[in-house]
C-alpha cells in the first residue's frame, strides 16, 4: 500500500512501478484532489470525496501487507501521519521511500 502526499503524485507513480517490478501487488491513492478536475471542481464535492477516500485508503491499509510512504524530501503530512498510526496498530509494517 502507497501512502504519502498527493503533491509528489510523479513519485507514487515511480514507486508503484518499482513495487510492481518487485512483484509486489500495489495499492495506491486512485485520486489527486490536488489537481484540477470535474469530480471535485464544487468544493463541496470535494469535502465530501475527501471523506470517501480517506476511508477508502484506510480499508486498502486493511488489505494490505505493508505500506510505503513516499516521502521525497522526508515530507510526512498530518493525514500520512494518521496512516502510519493507522497501520502500525493494524501490525501493518511501514517502510519509507526515504529515510526518516
Amino acid at each position: 500500500m502507497l501512502c504519502g502526499s498527493t503533491k509528489y503524485w510523479d513519485q507514487f507513480a515511480e514507486a508503484n512501478l518499482y513495487e510492481t517490478a518487485a512483484g509486489r501487488i500495489v495499492l495506491a491513492p486512485g485520486c489527486n484532489l490536488k489537481k484540477p478536475h470535474p469530480l471535485w471542481a464544487d468544493p463541496a464535492q470535494a469535502d465530501r470525496l475527501k471523506t470517501v477516500l480517506d476511508d477508502l485508503h484506510l480499508r486498502k491499509i486493511d488489505l494490505a501487507d505493508e505500506v510505503l510512504v513516499v516521502n521525497p524530501n522526508e515530507y510526512i503530512g498530518a493525514s500520512t501521519r494518521n496512516e502510519i498510526e493507522y497501520a502500525r496498530a493494524c501490525g501493518k509494517p511501514v517502510r519509507y521511500t526515504h529515510p526518516v
